[in-house]
């Protein structure tokens, strides 16, 4: 385990693109990051940008490359983030093709003018806040999140 709080856990991969590749998970179940409530957003990305940095600092890393996969190549349905030190020139390339180029078939502003229009019209606000998380001090404790590929690995 790397970081425990109320709310979040962060431990080592067990299957590393590179060693200190670190997953970040609330400990509320959910699979999509849209299914992340507004509260918790904020802590869970704080906890990103400060496992950023400790990757980098703590591995001496050039860098570090953070994804998230929504159902696609999501392969455990819990919302999880990656936070993966990287080197330049390290090889990793994968995800970066192919590439498919807007056109005159297929122009960008349609594609902005239908994202646009979905936010617009389909409600896409964060989620708010649910009533346990609003209590100071309850005892509502959020469930344990399922097994996401064993033990975690010691740094």
């Amino acid at each position: 385990m790397i970081l425990e709080t109320g709310h979040l856990l962060a431990f080592l991969d067990h299957r590393p693109l590179f060693r200190g590749h670190t997953l970040l998970v609330p400990k509320q179940h959910m699979r999509l990051l849209s299914d992340l409530p507004a509260d918790l957003a904020a802590e869970f990305l704080t906890t990103a940008q400060r496992l950023e940095r400790a990757i980098e600092d703590g591995l001496g890393v050039s860098g570090t490359m953070i994804l998230v996969n929504n159902v696609v190549s999501q392969s455990v349905p819990h919302l999880h983030m990656h936070v993966i030190p990287r080197e330049f020139k390290d090889g990793l390339r994968f995800w970066l093709g192919p590439r498919h180029p807007y056109n005159d078939e297929n122009p960008a502003q349609a594609y902005a003018d239908k994202i646009r229009g979905a936010l617009l019209s389909g409600g896409y606000e964060p989620i708010p806040q649910t009533p346990e998380r609003r209590s100071v001090g309850g005892t509502n404790q959020p469930p344990t999140p399922p097994d996401i590929g064993g033990t975690p690995s010691p740094l």
